[in-house]
């Protein structure tokens, strides 16, 4: 009778605090986040204030100089090249390598990075590269063999519109193919194939760079009042230009599978298992990209960890397509990176993509940031007819600094690398939060809508996310008590104390990451 009594006003607990989603109360209870709104508001008032003084540079820009310099042409820099060449910018993109590229990250373009790419006249690069659909996630929990399917949308209410509101996968190449066959065909873009070795500074602004073609070991100097570095997560000038500095959180090893089975057509799979995440995506007509997160160090003999160690905890539909890929694919191995951004107040340069910022890839919303982050910074320089205005360019960087957080970048930032963490480890507590997490989405509705809304950059406001988290962590306290009998209240506490402590030991730090940089100078 107690149990029950105590199973009732849990279940009252939880529809009191799911009735907060379903009648979009969400911005009432997200204190915190209101609370960063709120100081994000102060910080651009303050800073807007704030009168920044630039050296002037001796050297004089003259006539037939570029208006800007790109450095890198990936997803980044091609988009950039082309957004700002139809601005009326004359642009210079040098590039290391114009051959198709061969990455294993920037596969998955979320619905949010689709609208980014429409703002910016590039739906086109989409088309022709064998793209497919991706309609949603299953969530795979292997230590309970329990599966959800999560949507990103209900087909019946988007019949017609399903570019804009579900992600696709490609083969990153293709696409930064597609984008600088777009860019190459601007009158103002100029392409070099060469390798740009220093940042030309005059006056404490940079001004230019050195460069050598490909194939030449000649030194060239090209200068131009803004430079661009877009060069990825191995950039050659961030030490120079970031302050933050790179965590390596995990490793991840991927493979190609070939016609591999799915549990539904057209999602992808996000497996739990004891080794850690393993994602599955497909990225052309046959073929699904294997993900494979590994703590710590690259394991030496890696045929054998897949074969022996991973393979066995993953579902028994993937797991022949898995080792038909091991024994005979290619195994590709890169470090997941933790990179948190940070105001880079340098006259002359801006950074963007990977040389600024990056998460755990584990969302596959990376590349979507980079684009919406483009199209801030293409709105922005529409203003500012000369880009040696460098005092109004310092004053927009500090700007966007603050729209990116409150855009998008704080939401999938936090996400990423939270969500990495919540899977990769076998602490008991987050076993449970596993578990409570796999019954929230199950629930459906709202709380399906919700996570989606912030995993597709559709609404990934911190309001809304602090919103998510809240809700969650009252779920998480229904799923303990609803376990516990009425005579084991203290336990019920005392497990209660220790999941959400060893969950916010994970959130709040990601937090910090991300609002440190508005709080500190």
């Amino acid at each position: 009778m107690a149990s029950s009594v105590m199973t009732a006003a849990a279940s009252v607990a939880l529809t009191w605090s799911l009735s907060f989603v379903r009648l979009y109360s969400i911005v009432v209870c997200s204190i915190g986040g209101w609370c960063i709104h709120l100081l994000c508001l102060i910080m651009r008032i303050f800073r807007g204030r704030q009168h920044e003084t630039v050296t002037r540079p001796n050297r004089k820009f003259v006539r037939g100089e570029p208006d800007v310099i790109i450095v890198g042409s990936g997803v980044a820099g091609s988009a950039m090249a082309t957004a700002l060449a139809r601005d009326g910018r004359k642009v210079t993109v040098i590039e290391r390598d114009m051959k198709e590229p061969d990455r294993v990250v920037g596969e998955i373009l979320q619905p949010g990075g689709y609208q980014a790419l429409v703002s910016l006249g590039l739906t086109e690069c989409i088309d022709g590269i064998d793209a497919q659909a991706i309609k949603g996630y299953v969530l795979t929990y292997m230590e309970d063999d329990t599966s959800v399917v999560v949507p990103y949308c209900n087909q019946e209410e988007v019949k017609g519109v399903e570019a804009a509101v579900y992600a696709t996968g490609f083969h990153n190449g293709r696409f930064v193919t597609a984008l600088r066959e777009k860019a190459k065909k601007e009158p103002n873009v100029t392409y070099i194939e060469g390798t740009v070795s220093k940042l030309v500074e005059d006056n404490n602004v940079v001004v230019g760079v050195q460069y050598k073609t490909k194939g030449s070991d000649d030194i060239h100097t090209i200068y131009a009042p803004l430079t661009v570095v877009v060069d990825g997560c191995f950039s050659k000038f961030r030490k120079e230009l970031v302050t933050e500095q790179v965590t390596v959180t995990s490793h991840c090893i991927c493979l190609v599978m070939q016609n591999c089975p799915q549990k539904v057509n057209q999602f992808a799979e996000l497996i739990a298992t004891k080794t850690g995440p393993v994602m599955v995506y497909p990225i052309s007509d046959g073929c699904s990209r294997a993900f494979v997160d590994v703590r710590g160090g690259i394991p030496r003999n890696i045929e054998e960890y897949l074969l022996e160690t991973v393979c066995p905890n993953l579902p028994e539909y993937i797991q022949q397509a898995f080792q038909d890929s091991v024994v005979n694919g290619r195994k590709r191995m890169m470090p997941a990176s933790f990179l948190p951004p940070c105001p880079i107040i340098r006259p002359g340069v801006l950074v963007l993509g990977d040389a600024y910022n990056m998460r755990h890839p584990l969302t596959g919303a990376g590349m979507s940031v980079c684009l919406n982050d483009i199209v801030i910074w293409r709105e922005f320089l529409q203003g500012i007819p000369d880009f040696s205005d460098y005092e109004a360019i310092i004053k927009l960087l500090r700007v966007f600094h603050l729209r990116r957080k409150s855009n998008h970048s704080f939401v999938v930032n936090v996400l990423a690398n939270s969500w990495h963490l919540m899977l990769a480890d076998g602490n008991k507590h987050l076993s449970e939060i596993r578990k409570a997490g796999m019954e929230y989405f199950s629930l459906g509705g709202k709380c399906v809508e919700n996570t989606v809304s912030l995993i597709t950059i559709m609404n990934a406001k911190p309001h809304v996310f602090f919103g998510y988290v809240m809700i969650l962590s009252v779920y998480l306290l229904y799923y303990v008590l609803r376990t516990e009998p009425f005579w084991a209240i203290h336990r019920a506490c005392y497990r209660s104390y220790g999941i959400l402590l060893t969950a916010y030991k994970i959130f709040f730090p990601l937090v910090w990451s991300e609002a440190r940089s508005l709080i500190l100078p």
